[in-house]
Protein backbone atom coordinates (compact mmCIF):
# COMPACT_ATOMS: atom_id res chain seq x y z
CA UNK A 1 0.00 0.00 0.00
CA UNK A 2 2.84 2.52 -0.74
CA UNK A 3 0.30 5.29 -1.90
CA UNK A 4 -0.90 5.01 2.11
CA UNK A 5 2.67 4.05 3.98
CA UNK A 6 2.92 6.25 7.00
CA UNK A 7 -0.49 8.03 5.58
CA UNK A 8 -3.23 9.36 7.56
CA UNK A 9 -6.90 8.44 6.44
CA UNK A 10 -10.44 9.71 7.26
CA UNK A 11 -13.52 7.80 7.00
CA UNK A 12 -16.45 9.98 7.33
CA UNK A 13 -19.32 7.64 8.35
CA UNK A 14 -16.87 4.81 9.16
CA UNK A 15 -18.79 3.06 11.25
CA UNK A 16 -20.85 1.88 8.67
CA UNK A 17 -20.30 -1.22 6.30
CA UNK A 18 -17.91 0.47 3.64
CA UNK A 19 -15.58 1.94 6.76
CA UNK A 20 -15.61 -1.49 8.37
CA UNK A 21 -14.52 -3.11 4.95
CA UNK A 22 -11.76 -0.89 4.88
CA UNK A 23 -10.36 -0.78 7.82
CA UNK A 24 -10.33 -4.96 7.18
CA UNK A 25 -8.38 -4.42 3.87
CA UNK A 26 -6.30 -1.77 5.51
CA UNK A 27 -5.39 -2.00 8.94
CA UNK A 28 -2.53 -4.71 8.81
CA UNK A 29 -1.05 -2.76 6.45
CA UNK A 30 1.66 0.13 6.84
CA UNK A 31 -0.59 2.54 6.28
CA UNK A 32 -0.02 5.40 9.57
CA UNK A 33 -3.38 6.59 11.25
CA UNK A 34 -7.46 5.43 10.10
CA UNK A 35 -9.64 8.04 11.81
CA UNK A 36 -13.47 6.92 12.11
CA UNK A 37 -15.72 9.48 11.58
CA UNK A 38 -19.57 9.18 12.87
CA UNK A 39 -22.30 10.29 14.75
CA UNK A 40 -23.11 7.23 16.80
CA UNK A 41 -20.94 6.46 19.91
CA UNK A 42 -22.32 3.47 20.19
CA UNK A 43 -21.07 1.68 16.52
CA UNK A 44 -18.00 3.96 17.60
CA UNK A 45 -17.64 1.82 20.75
CA UNK A 46 -18.63 -1.46 19.51
CA UNK A 47 -16.06 -1.24 16.39
CA UNK A 48 -13.31 -0.51 18.92
CA UNK A 49 -13.96 -3.08 20.96
CA UNK A 50 -14.56 -5.58 17.61
CA UNK A 51 -10.61 -4.72 16.23
CA UNK A 52 -9.55 -4.86 19.92
CA UNK A 53 -10.41 -8.34 19.63
CA UNK A 54 -9.68 -9.18 16.35
CA UNK A 55 -6.64 -7.26 15.66
CA UNK A 56 -5.19 -6.38 18.86
CA UNK A 57 -1.45 -5.82 17.48
CA UNK A 58 -2.87 -2.97 14.78
CA UNK A 59 -6.30 -1.66 16.65
CA UNK A 60 -4.67 0.79 18.19
CA UNK A 61 -4.04 2.75 14.49
CA UNK A 62 -7.99 3.44 14.62
CA UNK A 63 -8.84 6.85 15.95
CA UNK A 64 -12.36 7.66 16.95
CA UNK A 65 -14.21 11.43 16.14
CA UNK A 66 -17.29 12.12 17.38
CA UNK A 67 -19.66 14.30 15.15
CA UNK A 68 -21.87 14.88 12.32
CA UNK A 69 -21.14 16.03 8.44
CA UNK A 70 -23.93 18.39 8.88
CA UNK A 71 -21.80 20.36 11.65
CA UNK A 72 -19.16 22.12 9.62
CA UNK A 73 -16.92 22.69 12.99
CA UNK A 74 -17.09 18.62 14.08
CA UNK A 75 -15.98 17.96 10.35
CA UNK A 76 -12.89 20.79 11.15
CA UNK A 77 -11.98 19.32 14.02
CA UNK A 78 -11.03 16.12 12.48
CA UNK A 79 -9.36 17.11 9.37
CA UNK A 80 -5.73 18.15 11.31
CA UNK A 81 -3.12 16.02 9.74
CA UNK A 82 -5.17 14.30 7.75
CA UNK A 83 -3.60 13.17 4.17
CA UNK A 84 -6.60 11.43 2.62
CA UNK A 85 -10.61 11.25 3.17
CA UNK A 86 -13.23 8.53 1.81
CA UNK A 87 -16.78 10.42 2.35
CA UNK A 88 -19.18 7.43 2.82
CA UNK A 89 -21.39 9.04 5.39
CA UNK A 90 -25.28 9.13 3.81
CA UNK A 91 -28.83 8.86 4.38
CA UNK A 92 -29.38 5.74 1.84
CA UNK A 93 -32.76 3.92 2.87
CA UNK A 94 -34.93 5.05 -0.22
CA UNK A 95 -38.08 4.90 1.82
CA UNK A 96 -37.14 6.85 4.43
CA UNK A 97 -35.39 9.85 2.34
CA UNK A 98 -38.91 9.90 0.96
CA UNK A 99 -40.85 10.65 3.87
CA UNK A 100 -38.13 13.21 5.18
CA UNK A 101 -36.27 14.33 1.92
CA UNK A 102 -34.88 17.39 3.63
CA UNK A 103 -32.83 15.10 5.83
CA UNK A 104 -31.32 13.69 2.67
CA UNK A 105 -30.42 16.94 1.47
CA UNK A 106 -28.97 18.13 4.90
CA UNK A 107 -26.37 14.94 4.70
CA UNK A 108 -26.03 14.33 1.34
CA UNK A 109 -25.34 17.45 -0.25
CA UNK A 110 -24.93 20.02 2.45
CA UNK A 111 -23.11 17.42 4.78
CA UNK A 112 -20.78 16.86 1.68
CA UNK A 113 -20.31 20.30 0.92
CA UNK A 114 -19.00 20.60 4.50
CA UNK A 115 -16.64 17.88 4.26
CA UNK A 116 -14.91 18.80 0.88
CA UNK A 117 -15.09 22.89 2.59
CA UNK A 118 -13.15 21.51 5.54
CA UNK A 119 -10.61 18.84 3.35
CA UNK A 120 -9.46 21.99 1.71
CA UNK A 121 -8.92 24.09 4.05
CA UNK A 122 -6.69 21.08 5.98
CA UNK A 123 -4.97 20.57 3.32
CA UNK A 124 -6.56 17.32 2.51
CA UNK A 125 -4.83 15.95 -0.83
CA UNK A 126 -7.06 12.85 -1.88
CA UNK A 127 -10.91 12.90 -1.32
CA UNK A 128 -13.05 10.54 -2.40
CA UNK A 129 -16.82 10.29 -2.17
CA UNK A 130 -19.03 7.43 -2.43
CA UNK A 131 -22.12 7.56 -4.79
CA UNK A 132 -24.91 5.59 -6.03
CA UNK A 133 -26.46 4.56 -9.11
CA UNK A 134 -29.79 6.07 -7.90
CA UNK A 135 -28.06 9.05 -8.49
CA UNK A 136 -28.11 8.84 -12.10
CA UNK A 137 -31.80 9.36 -13.71
CA UNK A 138 -33.68 9.56 -9.78
CA UNK A 139 -36.80 9.43 -9.21
CA UNK A 140 -36.70 9.47 -5.21
CA UNK A 141 -35.52 11.87 -2.69
CA UNK A 142 -32.26 9.41 -1.58
CA UNK A 143 -31.09 9.47 -5.57
CA UNK A 144 -31.88 13.40 -5.93
CA UNK A 145 -30.03 14.36 -2.98
CA UNK A 146 -27.04 12.01 -3.79
CA UNK A 147 -27.29 13.59 -7.85
CA UNK A 148 -26.61 17.27 -6.27
CA UNK A 149 -24.25 15.82 -4.19
CA UNK A 150 -22.15 14.76 -7.36
CA UNK A 151 -22.94 17.99 -9.15
CA UNK A 152 -21.52 19.61 -5.56
CA UNK A 153 -18.36 17.46 -5.93
CA UNK A 154 -17.99 18.37 -9.45
CA UNK A 155 -18.60 22.10 -9.06
CA UNK A 156 -16.11 22.34 -5.98
CA UNK A 157 -13.15 20.33 -8.15
CA UNK A 158 -12.94 23.49 -10.04
CA UNK A 159 -12.43 26.03 -7.91
CA UNK A 160 -9.32 23.96 -6.41
CA UNK A 161 -5.74 23.11 -7.45
CA UNK A 162 -5.51 19.26 -7.87
CA UNK A 163 -1.98 19.72 -7.56
CA UNK A 164 -3.07 20.39 -3.48
CA UNK A 165 -6.32 18.59 -3.32
CA UNK A 166 -7.72 16.15 -5.45
CA UNK A 167 -11.60 15.77 -5.69
CA UNK A 168 -13.24 12.73 -7.06
CA UNK A 169 -16.74 10.74 -6.99
CA UNK A 170 -17.53 7.40 -7.47
CA UNK A 171 -21.24 5.77 -8.29
CA UNK A 172 -21.97 1.91 -7.65
CA UNK A 173 -24.75 -0.56 -7.53
CA UNK A 174 -26.41 -2.23 -4.50
CA UNK A 175 -23.89 -3.66 -2.23
CA UNK A 176 -24.69 -7.11 -1.30
CA UNK A 177 -25.07 -7.74 3.06
CA UNK A 178 -24.40 -3.79 3.74
CA UNK A 179 -26.08 -2.73 6.29
CA UNK A 180 -30.03 -2.23 5.72
CA UNK A 181 -29.42 -4.15 2.24
CA UNK A 182 -32.34 -7.62 1.94
CA UNK A 183 -29.90 -10.44 1.98
CA UNK A 184 -29.46 -10.61 6.04
CA UNK A 185 -33.45 -10.14 5.85
CA UNK A 186 -33.80 -12.60 3.36
CA UNK A 187 -31.96 -15.04 5.90
CA UNK A 188 -33.73 -14.49 8.72
CA UNK A 189 -37.24 -14.52 6.91
CA UNK A 190 -36.26 -18.29 6.35
CA UNK A 191 -34.71 -19.25 9.58
CA UNK A 192 -37.78 -18.27 11.13
CA UNK A 193 -40.06 -19.90 8.77
CA UNK A 194 -41.24 -16.89 7.24
CA UNK A 195 -41.76 -16.25 3.39
CA UNK A 196 -39.60 -14.46 1.69
CA UNK A 197 -40.33 -11.01 0.79
CA UNK A 198 -39.64 -9.12 -2.51
CA UNK A 199 -40.92 -6.53 -4.35
CA UNK A 200 -40.87 -7.19 -7.61
CA UNK A 201 -39.63 -10.62 -9.40
CA UNK A 202 -38.60 -8.81 -12.62
CA UNK A 203 -37.06 -5.89 -11.03
CA UNK A 204 -33.12 -5.79 -12.19
CA UNK A 205 -30.43 -4.66 -9.81
CA UNK A 206 -26.36 -4.35 -9.73
CA UNK A 207 -24.80 -6.05 -7.42
CA UNK A 208 -21.25 -6.14 -6.14
CA UNK A 209 -19.37 -7.13 -2.90
CA UNK A 210 -18.19 -4.43 -0.10
CA UNK A 211 -14.52 -5.68 -1.39
CA UNK A 212 -15.39 -4.51 -5.22
CA UNK A 213 -16.65 -1.50 -3.42
CA UNK A 214 -13.33 -0.68 -1.90
CA UNK A 215 -11.68 -1.52 -5.05
CA UNK A 216 -13.70 1.22 -6.67
CA UNK A 217 -12.62 3.66 -4.33
CA UNK A 218 -9.20 2.54 -4.70
CA UNK A 219 -9.08 2.70 -8.45
CA UNK A 220 -10.72 5.96 -8.41
CA UNK A 221 -7.81 6.90 -5.63
CA UNK A 222 -5.30 6.33 -7.65
CA UNK A 223 -6.28 6.80 -11.22
CA UNK A 224 -8.76 9.43 -10.92
CA UNK A 225 -8.88 12.70 -12.12
CA UNK A 226 -9.90 16.01 -10.34
CA UNK A 227 -13.45 15.95 -10.98
CA UNK A 228 -14.19 12.52 -12.28
CA UNK A 229 -16.81 10.35 -11.20
CA UNK A 230 -15.90 6.89 -11.73
CA UNK A 231 -18.12 3.72 -12.64
CA UNK A 232 -17.48 0.22 -12.19
CA UNK A 233 -18.61 -2.54 -14.82
CA UNK A 234 -20.73 -4.47 -12.49
CA UNK A 235 -23.41 -7.49 -13.41
CA UNK A 236 -26.96 -7.24 -12.05
CA UNK A 237 -29.75 -9.89 -11.71
CA UNK A 238 -33.30 -9.91 -11.18
CA UNK A 239 -34.91 -10.00 -7.36
CA UNK A 240 -36.16 -13.36 -7.98
CA UNK A 241 -33.01 -14.72 -9.01
CA UNK A 242 -31.15 -13.00 -6.33
CA UNK A 243 -33.80 -14.42 -3.53
CA UNK A 244 -33.86 -18.00 -5.12
CA UNK A 245 -30.04 -17.92 -4.64
CA UNK A 246 -30.43 -17.50 -0.91
CA UNK A 247 -32.94 -19.45 -0.65
CA UNK A 248 -30.99 -22.34 -1.75
CA UNK A 249 -27.87 -21.26 0.36
CA UNK A 250 -30.09 -21.06 3.20
CA UNK A 251 -32.59 -24.41 2.99
CA UNK A 252 -35.38 -21.55 2.11
CA UNK A 253 -38.46 -23.09 -0.01
CA UNK A 254 -38.78 -20.64 -3.65
CA UNK A 255 -42.15 -22.36 -3.25
CA UNK A 256 -42.18 -19.42 -0.09
CA UNK A 257 -41.33 -16.12 -1.87
CA UNK A 258 -43.97 -13.72 -1.66
CA UNK A 259 -44.56 -10.51 -3.95
CA UNK A 260 -44.84 -7.42 -1.84
CA UNK A 261 -44.48 -4.96 -4.44
CA UNK A 262 -42.27 -1.82 -5.47
CA UNK A 263 -42.30 0.27 -2.35
CA UNK A 264 -41.83 4.53 -2.08
CA UNK A 265 -39.42 5.34 -4.57
CA UNK A 266 -38.27 2.47 -6.22
CA UNK A 267 -37.20 2.16 -9.53
CA UNK A 268 -37.68 -1.41 -11.79
CA UNK A 269 -34.17 -1.34 -12.79
CA UNK A 270 -31.18 1.16 -11.99
CA UNK A 271 -28.26 3.47 -14.13
CA UNK A 272 -25.25 3.62 -13.96
CA UNK A 273 -23.65 5.75 -16.48
CA UNK A 274 -26.50 7.94 -17.98
CA UNK A 275 -26.72 8.56 -22.11
CA UNK A 276 -25.89 11.94 -21.40
CA UNK A 277 -23.06 11.22 -19.42
CA UNK A 278 -21.80 8.52 -22.45
CA UNK A 279 -21.16 11.59 -24.76
CA UNK A 280 -18.09 12.10 -22.74
CA UNK A 281 -17.00 9.02 -20.85
CA UNK A 282 -14.13 7.11 -21.39
CA UNK A 283 -13.99 3.13 -21.50
CA UNK A 284 -11.10 2.25 -19.38
CA UNK A 285 -11.90 -2.01 -19.53
CA UNK A 286 -13.63 -2.59 -15.78
CA UNK A 287 -14.40 1.09 -15.30
CA UNK A 288 -15.88 4.07 -16.82
CA UNK A 289 -14.47 7.21 -16.43
CA UNK A 290 -16.85 10.89 -16.41
CA UNK A 291 -14.49 13.32 -16.93
CA UNK A 292 -15.53 17.21 -15.32
CA UNK A 293 -16.93 19.11 -17.81
CA UNK A 294 -14.53 22.13 -17.75
CA UNK A 295 -16.30 24.50 -20.19
CA UNK A 296 -17.00 28.12 -18.51
CA UNK A 297 -20.51 29.82 -18.21
CA UNK A 298 -19.97 31.87 -21.57
CA UNK A 299 -21.69 30.06 -23.80
CA UNK A 300 -21.99 32.89 -26.56
CA UNK A 301 -18.58 30.62 -28.48
CA UNK A 302 -20.62 27.71 -28.42
CA UNK A 303 -23.00 29.36 -31.22
CA UNK A 304 -20.28 29.64 -33.20
CA UNK A 305 -18.07 26.49 -32.61
CA UNK A 306 -19.92 23.32 -32.14
CA UNK A 307 -18.62 19.62 -31.65
CA UNK A 308 -20.30 17.35 -33.89
CA UNK A 309 -18.88 14.37 -32.46
CA UNK A 310 -20.33 12.05 -29.91
CA UNK A 311 -18.95 8.91 -28.10
CA UNK A 312 -20.40 5.78 -29.20
CA UNK A 313 -20.83 4.63 -25.79
CA UNK A 314 -24.56 4.13 -25.09
CA UNK A 315 -26.82 3.97 -21.30
CA UNK A 316 -25.01 1.41 -19.38
CA UNK A 317 -28.11 -0.03 -16.53
CA UNK A 318 -29.36 -3.44 -14.74
CA UNK A 319 -31.57 -4.02 -17.91
CA UNK A 320 -28.59 -4.34 -20.50
CA UNK A 321 -25.19 -5.37 -18.34
CA UNK A 322 -24.56 -9.04 -17.72
CA UNK A 323 -27.43 -10.86 -16.17
CA UNK A 324 -26.07 -13.23 -13.50
CA UNK A 325 -27.97 -17.34 -13.57
CA UNK A 326 -28.66 -18.45 -10.23
CA UNK A 327 -26.03 -20.66 -9.75
CA UNK A 328 -23.76 -17.31 -10.82
CA UNK A 329 -25.87 -15.10 -8.26
CA UNK A 330 -25.42 -17.78 -5.60
CA UNK A 331 -21.83 -18.34 -6.13
CA UNK A 332 -20.92 -14.58 -5.76
CA UNK A 333 -23.31 -14.09 -2.44
CA UNK A 334 -21.51 -17.28 -0.85
CA UNK A 335 -18.17 -15.75 -1.35
CA UNK A 336 -18.64 -13.06 1.27
CA UNK A 337 -17.59 -13.41 4.43
CA UNK A 338 -20.96 -12.83 6.03
CA UNK A 339 -22.65 -15.09 4.25
CA UNK A 340 -19.94 -17.75 5.01
CA UNK A 341 -20.21 -16.63 8.76
CA UNK A 342 -24.29 -17.06 8.48
CA UNK A 343 -23.84 -20.42 6.67
CA UNK A 344 -21.25 -21.82 9.82
CA UNK A 345 -23.92 -20.53 12.37
CA UNK A 346 -26.78 -22.69 10.63
CA UNK A 347 -24.22 -25.42 10.23
CA UNK A 348 -24.13 -25.47 6.63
Amino acid sequence: MGLFTNKTLLITGGTGSFGNAVLNRFLKTDIGEIRVFSRDEKKQDDMRHDFQAKMPEVAEKIKFYIGDVRDLASVKNAMHGVDYVFHAAALKQVPSCEFFPIEAVKTNVIGTENVLTACIEAGVKRIICLSTDKAAYPVNAMGTSKAMMEKVIVAKSRTVDPAKTKICCTRYGNVMCSRGSVIPLWIDQIRNGQPVTLTDPTMTRFIMSLDEAVDLVLFAFEHGESGDILVQKAPACTIQTQAEAVCELFGGDKNNIKVIGIRHGEKMYETLLTNEECANAIDMGDFYRVPCDKRGLNYDKYFKHGDTERNPLTEFNSNNTQHLTVAETKAKIASLQYIQDELAKSGK
